[in-house]
This record gives C-alpha cells, structure tokens and sequence, in this order.
C-alpha cells in the first residue's frame, strides 16, 4: 500500500524534528511545520532525500561550513536563510 499524502507529510514532519542532533531539529523542524504543506511532489522528494542524508553531513551544508552537494544547494539555502531569521534577535537583523 501507497503512503498518503497526509502520511508522507507527517512521517516527514517527525524526521524533520527527531534528527539526532539538537542542532538539525531545531533548524529543520520549524522550516518543515511552515513549508512542507506548501511544496509540489518534486521538492517533496527532494526533501525527502535530503532527510536521508547524515546529520554529520548536513550540518556543515547548511551552516556553510563545507559546500553542499549541487542537488540540495537552493533547498539548504532557502533552509539556511529560515533557520536564521528565526534566531536573529528581531533589530540585528
């Protein structure tokens, strides 16, 4: 049996948030709460793939540490700038 829409956004939703890095759940949860309902089927697998992805590795993408595989570069980019607005102290921006 096919998982469903509804399904495949919550089961992405819990894996957005339940990483095994503190750091990956709370840059990827809350960009998951607000977007994924949003998002068309391709950027939907893209993400999903992306969720595939090590923590370890991801981190460093995402923080600019390391470059990014060419695949996932406009997504962690969009999750990156995200993940900053929210923890800008709103003035330092």
């Amino acid at each position: 049996m096919s998982e469903t829409a509804e399904a495949r956004l919550k089961r992405m939703r819990m894996r957005s948030w339940r990483r095994g890095t503190k750091e990956m759940d709370l840059i990827l949860g809350p960009w998951a709460d607000e977007k994924l309902a949003m998002m068309d089927a391709d950027a939907l697998d893209l993400y999903d793939a992306l969720l595939e992805e090590n923590d370890q590795d991801l981190y460093p993408w995402v923080s600019g540490a390391q470059p990014c595989p060419p695949q996932y570069l406009d997504l962690l980019t969009e999750i990156a700038g995200f993940a900053k607005m929210r923890h800008t102290p709103a003035g330092n921006a």
